[in-house]
């Protein structure tokens, strides 16, 4: 079973070929849809809204963002894992952004998540 790599994305879209994407935020859910052939599971921010009832994405930690990678990613054998960076972690010190983001790759994630910018109104 061949591992869904950037590689094979890119593949894809030279392609045309579509490219699926799902969420999930435990092990038995990122094992049927690496079962279903998902190319990219994201374990993402949501699970704040999701999984523990927060009304919004901030208050999630990195230490239960890495938790649910590594979970995820234990079910997941032929789909690339994208871990959500959380707000606040990577938008100091570049370092900072680096050795987050690098723990979220030692966690099983093979992607990373960033996410922010200006709204306007």
């Amino acid at each position: 079973m061949k591992q869904v790599s950037i590689a094979t994305l890119l593949k894809k879209k030279q392609e045309n070929q579509k490219i699926t994407m799902l969420t999930a935020y435990d092990h038995n859910m990122a094992a049927l849809l690496d079962e279903a052939q998902v190319d990219v599971i994201l374990v993402g921010d949501s699970l704040a809204n999701v999984f523990a009832g927060e009304e919004t994405t901030l208050n999630v930690t990195m230490d239960q963002m890495l938790y649910h990678v590594r979970v995820v990613a234990r079910g997941a054998r032929r789909a690339l894992v994208v871990g959500d960076m959380p707000f606040g972690t990577f938008q100091g010190k570049p370092s900072d952004a680096f050795h987050n983001a690098a723990d979220f790759l030692r966690a099983g994630a093979r992607a990373v998540k960033l996410e922010g910018g200006q709204e306007v109104a």
